[in-house]
């Protein structure tokens, strides 16, 4: 064993669920050999990380509007007025969410 051109040993356990995955992965791409799959993902496969940070700010504003309008259509259904400073007031939250998309991709602005 000592003439072995990959001595090191590295050990983990899967679930039986995440075992038929990786198979099941396996025979997509066409091998049978575990290690070398294993290997091949571990050294040349990428990670991906997406920060949401920005979509959370996005999805809040839009929230925000949200609230307004259902509040705005309550009122008008009761009273049957609408106010000049609700709309204007949107008005501002639609362009800070049109502002937001077009920081996060400037291909929809």
């Amino acid at each position: 064993m000592a003439n072995r051109t990959r001595p090191n040993q590295i050990l983990f356990c899967v679930s039986d669920d995440e075992k038929r995955i990786i198979k099941a992965k396996m025979k997509q791409l066409g091998t049978k050999n575990m290690g070398a799959y294993l290997r091949k993902m571990a050294i040349d496969s990428y990670i991906i990380k997406v920060y949401y940070t920005e979509y959370r700010k996005l999805a809040a504003a839009i929230n925000k509007v949200g609230s307004n309008i259902n509040n705005i259509c309550r009122r008008i259904n009761s009273t049957g007025h609408h106010y000049q400073e609700d709309v204007d007031e949107l008005k501002v939250r639609l362009d800070d969410i049109w502002m937001k998309c077009c920081e996060e991709s400037m291909s929809i602005c």
